[in-house]
This record gives C-alpha cells, structure tokens and sequence, in this order.
C-alpha cells in the first residue's frame, strides 16, 4: 500500500551537490512520518508515473544550479515536453505520463529545487549546498502542516 504523500528526490551521491535531491529524501526518512514515502533514483525516467498512483500529494526534490539560493519551492503541473525522449526526464513530464496512463489529473505536485554550485564527479556537497539542503528541510518540516 503506497503512503498518501510521496517525496521522491533525485541525482548522484558521487556529484558533489547533485546530492542534494537523495540528502533531502535521507533527511526526510529519518524523521519517520507517517503517511509519508520517500524514493530516490540517479535520475527521472517515464516509469516513475507508476511511482505516483494512490498518493494524495507529490514533493519532487532536485539540486539545481539556477535556482535562487537556498532554493526555490513550487507548485507544478503535467507539462508536455521533449525530456520524456532525453537523458533527463522532468517532473512535469512524468506527471504528464501519469495522466496519459491513468486518464486523470496527477495528484498536487510541488518541485523543491535546492541551489548547488559543485558538480565533480568523487566530491562533496559544498558547505554552501549544505547549508541549502538544511534551509531546505526546514521550510518542509513547516509546510507538513498544510499536509
């Protein structure tokens, strides 16, 4: 049975602060809410439309390197785009996918784009990006509420 709230983060460990999006899910899991399930993956694809049926709400957390520091936190809707053919897939995308498959709106979807500087490959996250993440849960700690 899937929890009603999904907060699904993505990018690589190994990528400095491409680590944000799983830090933020591993954060998140440590809090042990209820009602709440967290996945993580390298990168979006297409199947994880699948990821998204029985769920009443949707946070997708992801390192970016423009959004406006700590981060930048929004609404989102399906959106047709040429990601679904590309390397990188998009949130909006994915939920696009699930209302082709399922013939009905995606649940309320919410993109938290944590800003990170530091991409090489065998580094960490930057203080900076570290300092991002924390700002970051906390402003989800004090949207949970609205839950």
């Amino acid at each position: 049975m899937s929890a009603p709230v999904l907060v699904f983060g993505w990018g690589n460990p190994s990528r400095g602060d491409d680590a944000l999006g799983p830090l933020f899910v591993e954060a998140v899991e440590a809090m042990k809410l209820p009602g709440i399930e967290c996945l993580t993956d390298f990168q979006l694809q297409v199947e994880h439309a699948l990821d998204l049926r029985r769920r009443s709400r949707i946070l997708f957390v992801d390192a970016s390197g423009t959004a406006r520091p700590p981060f930048e936190f929004q609404p989102i809707a399906a959106a047709r785009d040429d990601s679904f053919t590309t390397h990188s897939v998009s949130p909006q995308s994915v939920l696009q996918v699930f209302e082709d498959l399922e013939g009905r709106p995606a649940p309320p979807s919410w993109l938290l784009a944590i800003r990170g500087d530091s991409w090489e490959l065998g580094t960490a996250p930057a203080p900076s990006a570290n300092a991002n993440l924390r700002a970051a849960i906390a402003a989800f700690t004090a949207w949970l509420p609205d839950l």
